[in-house]
C-alpha cells in the first residue's frame, strides 16, 4: 500500500499509550502530521494546555517532547471523524479493561471500545487506510476488526496491522525513543505485506531496521500477552520466595542477586515487593487464561492463573502483616501510605497495590492518610470506588462493599508528606518514589505514636538506620 510523500497519522485514544507514543513519533518524524483524538474533552484540553505540568500523563521527559512537536506536526483534538478522514494511517490506542460483566467476567478483555473505533473508521473511511492495533488485544482481534471494516461497502482497502506497545511506565519516553524492538504483525498476502512495509518505513526514521520485527498478525497479538505473562511470572516467583525468606531468616535481595548472576536467568524483574501492579500484567494474564479456557486448554490456563493467585496473596499478606503487627486491629488507627501510583515516575494508579492494601485496612476501618507526589485525590477515590463496584480480586471479592461516603471520611490525601505521617501509628511504603529515601526520618519518628511501625513494601529504605532511630521495621522477604 503506497503512501503519499506527505501524509497524516491519526491515533484514536490520548491515554497512557497513545499520548506518549504519538508525541515521540511526531518528534522523530517532523514530516508527518500526527493528530491524537479522544472524546474526553478535558483530556484533550490538558494535552493542549500551555502549562506542560498539566499533561494528563506524567512521564519523565514527556513535557520536553510535547513542547518540541506540539503545534508543529503534533495536534490534539476531539474531532475524531475529521482526523480519521484525513489520515492514511490510524492507530487504535483505547482502553481494553478486564470485563466486569457478562461472558468472561473477571478474565476476558472488554473490546467494546475497539469495536466502536472499527465501526467509526468503517463509517468515515472513503479511501485506503492502514489500521494499527496499538492496544493490547486478544489473539484474533484483528480478524474481528477486519470483518467490521470490510462490511462498509465503501470499496476501500483497509489493512489491519498489530503493533503492540512494550513500554514500561516511568521510562516510556526512553523506551519509545530507543526501543529494544518494534513488533509489526500483518497479513501474509501482498497487500498485507505492503502495509507492513509502510509502517516499517515510519519506524525506520529513528529505529534501526534490525530492531523492527515483522510477523503474522496473530503472532504479534500473542507475543504481547506472552511477554507480559513471562515478566509477571518472574515477579510472582520471587515474591513466593520472599514469604519463605521471612520464615527462614534469609534475605530475598541476596537470593535474587545470587540467582540473577546466572546468565540463564538474569537479574531483571527479580525485585520482590508488595506485588506486581499496574494495568498491564494482571489484565493480560487474565486475558491469556480466558483464551486458554476458550480453546480447551485448562491445564495451561491453571498454570498462568497461579501467577495472579500468587500476586493477590502477596498484597493480602502485606496487609495482614500490618494488621498483625498493630495488635490485630487497625480500627481508628492512622496509617500513612507513602505512594499510591503503581510505580515511581508515573501518575498511573491502575491496579496499584496501594488500592488493595487500603481496601483491606479499610475493612477494619483504618484511617488512611496518603502522600503521593503525582496522584490526585480524585484518582484515589475513583480507584476505591471502582474496587467497591467491581470486586474482582480473589481476596477482595469476599470483602464488605463499603459506602463511598464512609471511605471519603476515612481516606485523606496530603500535599505535605510530614503531615501525612504526623501522629501516625504506622507507615506503609507502597510506591518506590526516590524522594522517600531523603526524608528526615528522625523528625518522622519523633512525631509518630509509639511503637512506631514502618512497613516497607518496596524495600527502598535503610532498615538499619530506621532501627537505630527506634522504628519497628518490616521488610518484604527479610527474616
Amino acid at each position: 500500500m503506497a503512501l503519499p510523500k506527505a501524509y497524516n497519522i491519526c491515533c484514536i485514544g490520548a491515554g497512557y499509550v497513545g499520548g506518549p507514543t504519538m508525541a515521540v513519533l511526531a518528534q522523530k518524524c517532523p514530516q508527518i502530521k500526527v493528530t491524537v483524538v479522544d472524546l474526553n474533552k478535558q483530556r484533550i484540553a490538558d494535552w493542549n494546555d500551555a502549562d506542560l505540568t498539566k499533561l494528563p500523563v506524567y512521564e519523565p521527559g514527556l513535557a520536553d517532547v510535547v513542547r518540541e512537536a506540539r503545534g508543529r506536526n503534533l495536534f490534539f483534538s476531539t474531532n475524531v471523524e475529521q482526523a480519521i478522514e484525513e489520515a492514511q494511517m490510524i492507530f487504535i490506542s483505547v482502553n481494553t479493561p478486564t470485563k466486569t460483566y457478562g461472558v468472561g467476567k473477571g478474565r476476558a478483555a472488554d473490546l467494546k471500545y475497539i469495536e466502536l473505533c472499527a465501526r467509526q473508521i468503517a463509517k468515515v473511511a472513503k479511501d485506503d487506510k492502514i489500521i494499527i492495533e496499538k492496544s493490547t488485544l486478544p489473539v484474533r482481534t484483528a480478524q474481528a476488526i477486519r470483518t467490521i471494516l470490510n462490511s462498509t461497502g465503501n470499496d476501500v482497502n483497509l489493512q489491519v496491522l498489530s503493533s503492540p506497545e512494550f513500554l514500561a511506565e516511568g521510562t516510556a519516553v526512553t523506551d519509545l525513543q530507543s526501543p529494544d524492538r518494534v513488533l509489526i504483525g500483518g497479513g501474509e498476502d501482498e497487500q498485507g505485506q505492503e502495509a507492513i512495509a509502510a509502517l516499517v518505513k515510519v519506524y525506520e526514521n529513528w529505529v534501526p531496521r534490525k530492531r523492527i520485527i515483522t510477523t503474522r498478525v496473530w503472532s504479534s497479538e500473542l507475543s504481547k500477552l506472552t511477554a507480559n505473562a513471562f515478566l509477571a511470572q518472574r515477579v510472582s516467583s520471587i515474591n513466593a520466595i520472599s514469604a519463605l525468606c521471612e520464615k527462614t531468616g534469609a534475605d530475598v535481595d541476596e537470593v535474587a542477586y545470587a540467582i540473577g548472576t546466572d546468565s540463564r536467568i538474569g537479574p531483571k524483574f527479580l525485585k520482590s515487593s508488595v506485588g506486581f501492579d499496574g494495568s498491564c500484567f494482571q489484565k493480560d494474564i487474565l486475558n491469556l487464561v480466558y483464551l486458554c479456557h476458550h480453546f480447551n486448554l485448562p491445564e495451561v490456563a491453571d498454570y498462568w492463573e497461579q501467577v495472579i493467585v500468587m500476586n493477590d496473596y502477596q498484597k493480602h499478606r502485606f496487609g495482614k502483616v500490618i494488621m498483625d503487627k498493630l495488635f490485630n486491629t487497625v480500627s481508628g488507627k492512622k496509617i500513612a501510605f507513602l505512594g499510591w501510583a503503581f510505580k515511581k515516575d508515573t501518575n498511573d494508579t491502575r491496579e496499584s497495590a496501594a488500592i488493595y492494601v487500603a481496601d483491606q485496612l479499610l475493612q477494619d476501618r483504618a484511617e488512611i492518610h496518603v502522600y503521593d507526589p503525582k496522584v490526585t485525590q480524585e484518582q484515589i477515590f475513583g480507584d476505591l470506588e471502582y474496587l467497591q463496584t467491581n470486586r474482582l480480586g480473589r481476596y477482595t471479592q469476599h470483602g464488605e462493599q463499603m459506602d463511598m461516603d464512609e471511605i471519603r471520611n476515612l481516606v485523606t490525601l496530603h500535599e505535605n508528606v510530614y503531615q501525612a505521617m504526623d501522629s501516625a501509628h504506622a507507615i506503609a511504603v507502597l510506591t518506590e518514589w526516590d524522594e522517600f529515601k531523603t526524608y528526615d526520618w528522625k523528625k518522622v519518628y519523633d512525631a509518630m505514636l509509639r511503637p512506631a511501625f514502618v512497613f516497607d513494601g518496596r524495600n527502598i529504605l535503610n532498615k538499619e538506620a530506621l532501627l537505630e532511630l527506634g522504628f519497628d521495621v518490616f521488610n518484604i522477604g527479610r527474616g
